[in-house]
């Protein structure tokens, strides 16, 4: 039996009830292995799917994916199960036959960033954040691997992105946290919790949200998840965004066999998936409405592009790697050239001003 912490053991036993003995034997089972296939790639692996991810499917055990060319040549991503349920949000709650402007606030190593540069459509224009350093760097690799042309890597905290006011449509926070559903994944985890570590976590989620919300505009969308069961990051935060903003939380439309516990308190809803009742670890999700109604942000263009146009030359060089390059604009970024997608060009000086 797994070793837990005495008070996680003790508050988690409170959350569950008759349902704890339950949650205590998956933690000794192994973690289940699930990926999502680059659709634009490869065909569909006869593999048991993940019902609520369209690219999604379980392995029977985890191989040395280090190994795997296919891996390299970013054919997959290997990704918890749970945490794949930001699809059916979007797919619910977001219009993705339109072009999108998306911010993934800790986009980090790039599970959620590649899995949204799958679901958006060409036009639309994803940003990829992540503060620290050495982690940006793994999301930039991990996203050429996919193939994500419409997606830019950003290095900023937070409260930088109040410098696009009302800019996003969809602002996905992945936030730091507690890492409680990852025990069974990852048992250093075990060692670094503690009841002081919740309730940094709490706040720092609070001002990583708050921080960030101007950039969404009103009538956009933001996923907020955490990989914890403690109510303080979860249901609680919840409780104190929709309060400070005004937020609707907006309901799933989940089956039931799923196994994900909805938690509802007046007209709040989030998701949580237990590793006893859902094929994943412990994931929570809730999905909100920026209060108001109105159109993305205007982006108007600079008289100095930010971005510099390649040379004829250079550009010659690359379309003729391109089976349509009419999409697209080349930039040349310190003689490394780069394509962009032509309709999103305005918006993306915006964005690395």
């Amino acid at each position: 039996m797994m070793m837990l912490p005495p008070a996680f053991a003790q508050r988690v036993q409170q959350q569950l009830g008759p349902e704890w003995p339950a949650f205590q034997a998956a933690l000794t089972q192994p973690a289940p292995v699930s990926l999502r296939w680059q659709a634009a790639k490869v065909a569909a692996p006869d593999l048991p799917s993940i019902p609520w991810a369209g690219q999604g499917a379980y392995l029977p055990e985890r191989p040395a994916f280090a190994a795997d060319p296919w891996w390299h040549g970013g054919a997959y991503y290997v990704q918890e199960a749970s945490s794949m349920l930001m699809e059916l949000a979007l797919r619910q709650h977001a219009d993705l036959s339109q072009p999108l402007r998306v911010l993934d606030l800790c986009g980090a190593p790039g599970g959620k960033a590649t899995h949204l540069a799958s679901l958006l459509m060409g036009d639309s224009l994803l940003v990829a954040n992540e503060v620290i350093r050495s982690r940006a760097g793994i999301l930039a690799e991990n996203l050429a691997r996919w193939g994500a042309p419409q997606a830019i890597v950003t290095q900023n905290d937070p409260r930088d992105m109040a410098a696009l006011p009302g800019f996003f449509d969809v602002m996905v926070v992945d936030a730091p946290c507690s890492g409680e559903g990852l025990f069974r994944r990852d048992p250093e985890a075990i060692g670094e919790w503690s009841e002081g570590n919740l309730q940094l976590c709490a706040e720092r989620q609070r001002r990583i949200l708050m921080d960030a919300w101007p950039a969404l505009r009103p009538g956009g969308l933001l996923l907020y998840s955490t990989c914890t069961f403690f109510p303080g990051e979860n249901q609680e935060n919840l409780a104190w965004l929709a309060q400070e903003t005004r937020a609707e939380s907006l309901p799933l439309d989940l089956d039931p066999a799923w196994g994900w516990t909805r938690q509802t308190s007046g007209q709040l809803f989030g998701y949580q998936a237990w590793p006893h009742r859902v094929q994943g670890e412990g994931f929570f999700l809730a999905v909100l409405r920026k209060a108001g109604e109105s159109p993305a942000a205007a982006v108007s263009r600079r008289k100095r592009p930010l971005l510099v146009p390649a040379t004829r030359a250079q550009r010659e060089v690359l379309q003729a790697w391109l089976i349509d390059p009419a999409p697209w604009v080349v930039i040349n970024e310190r003689d490394r050239l780069r394509l962009l997608p032509a309709s999103q060009l305005a918006a993306a000086e915006q964005v690395v001003a």
